[in-house]
């Protein structure tokens, strides 16, 4: 079992959802971001997603966009990516990179897998890449031991929901509402028939993102999903906060209003 199979586990014993936190790597800078992302696990967070600072983030929203934006100006690269990684993982969370394909692709397949293992990184979101197109993935992966997220979405057909859960491995990501990246006042209303569909196919756990930012939204979620995946909202405590040092405060507040969330009872 994987340490994203392990904590599955460990969730559905406990009758709750896993609680997923994003934070690009690098924002507002490499050791602000390590700090940031151990002040989401403490408040609660069961597996962190390390956003790779990208320059064309076409599915992202303003918020990460900007975050983005900041990261790549103060120097983020992919070298120190697998640097905040290691910092994730140390904290004893499972910890993957969510990041678009071509930065993969140019610092090289099996390279990047290499790297991302000895980081000690439990696998890849690729919201760009799907698994038709991800051979040379799905080889590396395998060999170093990563996770492969892959996602579906309400337009999915249900012959693409079947092939993508069964290229997944660790969770299947369920983008819950069609258009970019953002915290929205109310979830869609979308997810609980994707999950359904997704349920119809796999066993695999579900994780729900795009648009949860309250506590209380996260526990409509959990209703439903197996994981509640949070971004924006936690990247906007930085960005609103008017100190670094009260980013951090905010970002491990929200956390642990989302993990009193995801607890179905």
């Amino acid at each position: 079992m994987t340490g994203i199979d392990e904590l599955f586990e460990r969730t559905r014993a406990e009758n709750r959802a896993a609680l997923v936190g994003y934070l690009p790597a690098g924002f507002p800078s490499k050791s602000a971001s390590v700090a940031a992302i151990e002040a989401m696990v403490e408040g609660g967070v069961d597996l962190v997603e390390v956003g790779l600072p990208y320059s064309d983030p076409v599915m992202d929203g303003p918020v990460i966009q900007a975050a983005a934006e900041q990261a790549l100006a103060a120097g983020s690269r992919t070298t120190g990516v697998f640097d905040v990684v290691r910092a994730s993982a140390e904290t004893g969370v499972p910890t993957v990179i969510m990041t678009y394909w071509n930065p993969v692709d140019r610092y090289g397949v099996e390279r990047f897998a290499a790297d991302l293992a000895g980081a000690g990184g439990s696998g890849l979101i690729t919201p760009d890449l799907t698994p038709d197109e991800a051979g040379e993935w799905i080889v590396a992966a395998d060999k170093h031991g990563l996770d492969r997220i892959f996602l579906v979405a309400p337009s999915s057909t249900d012959e693409r929901l079947a092939m993508t859960a069964e290229a997944a491995s660790g969770f299947v990501y369920a983008t819950a509402v069609m258009g970019v990246t953002g915290a929205r006042e109310q979830t869609s209303s979308l997810g609980p028939e994707l999950v359904a569909r997704v349920r119809r196919v796999t066993d695999k756990p579900v994780g729900v993102g795009l648009g949860v930012s309250t506590g209380a939204q996260a526990h409509d979620v959990a209703k439903f999903a197996d994981a509640v995946i949070v971004g924006s909202a936690l990247v906007r405590c930085l960005l609103d906060a008017p100190s670094e040092s009260a980013g951090i405060r905010a970002i491990r507040a929200l956390a642990q209003d989302l993990r009193a969330g995801v607890e179905r009872n």
